[in-house]
């Protein structure tokens, strides 16, 4: 088996995938970049200070005081004192929590025309596929994060999560 030719076609399906994403979740979002995915991760896991956040969505922290500011002034994300009295901590508002289920809908919507083409059978082999490839490239705390910013854990909770189980593995939890 060529694997050159199966890397090139897992890259090809990979960037045509995260385009058709990335076209439908910012109309949704409302903004581009990583606007969607801080709506989707602060639904997940509310009350996350604006420095877990910014790692989680690899930004600056001028940046994610920005992206904030703005979801803010939109209604959309709202502030409130964290549990040091330090921090601030980051949750949704109900406008927020039905845009990030706008989110998520689109999401699905435009991962079923890519799963639409195969049969129940080559849907369970890629399911176990999917899993395993997706428990190798979990290798921390941070990275099972980032992993799953524009997940929908509704329908993958943590215990059925591949990336969640790898992550507790590496704790010895």
């Amino acid at each position: 088996m060529d694997n050159a030719r199966t890397l090139n076609l897992l890259g090809a399906l990979a960037l045509s995938i995260m385009d058709s994403l990335n076209a439908v979740v910012a109309v949704q979002a409302g903004h581009g970049g990583e606007t969607a995915a801080a709506l989707v991760t602060l639904g997940a896991d509310p009350g996350l200070s604006i420095n877990a956040l910014r790692q989680i969505l690899n930004l600056s922290h001028p940046g994610t005081v920005r992206l904030i500011d703005r979801l803010a002034a939109e209604n959309l994300v709202e502030r409130r004192p964290g549990v040091d009295g330090r921090t601030l901590a980051l949750f949704l508002t109900d406008a927020g929590h039905q845009r990030r289920q706008a989110i998520l809908s689109q999401r699905r919507e435009q991962l079923q025309l890519a799963l639409g083409t195969l049969t129940e059978t080559e849907r369970k082999q890629l399911t176990n596929l999917l899993e395993k490839m997706l428990t190798a490239m979990t290798t921390s705390e941070l990275r099972n994060f980032v992993m799953c910013r524009l997940c929908e854990e509704e329908v993958c909770p943590a215990d059925h999560c591949p990336v969640e189980q790898k992550y507790r593995q590496l704790l010895h939890i």
